[in-house]
């Protein structure tokens, strides 16, 4: 049996959240099987810098951290669901990758 696998990644949980919503609606209405969304480990991006400029003076430092979340769906293969996932709006800043596979 082939399904669709679709990862979502983006730094702003709203949004994955927003269109994991929305393709579970589109699996509702056209009663295709869905797996997920299967919650992905959280990447954490860390940068830590000296906030003194040319070095002198106290030793103070900023961290940054930037938070990379990642959904994972299964769809059962469905022309009229593919074609409406598709059509999805994808908002600024989320990034979508859809590829079939044999199960």
């Amino acid at each position: 049996m082939q399904k669709a696998r679709i990862k979502l990644a983006s730094t702003d949980i709203d949004k994955i959240n927003e269109v994991s919503e929305y393709i579970k609606n589109i699996a509702e209405k056209t009663g295709v099987v869905m797996k997920g969304p299967i919650p992905l480990p959280t990447k954490k991006l860390r940068i830590t810098t000296r906030k003194s400029p040319c070095g002198n003076g106290k030793a103070s430092w900023e961290r940054y951290e930037m938070r990379v979340h990642k959904r994972l769906i299964d769809l059962g293969i469905d022309e009229r669901a593919l074609r409406l996932v598709m059509r999805v709006q994808i908002p600024e800043g989320l990034n979508i990758e859809i590829e079939m596979i044999d199960e």
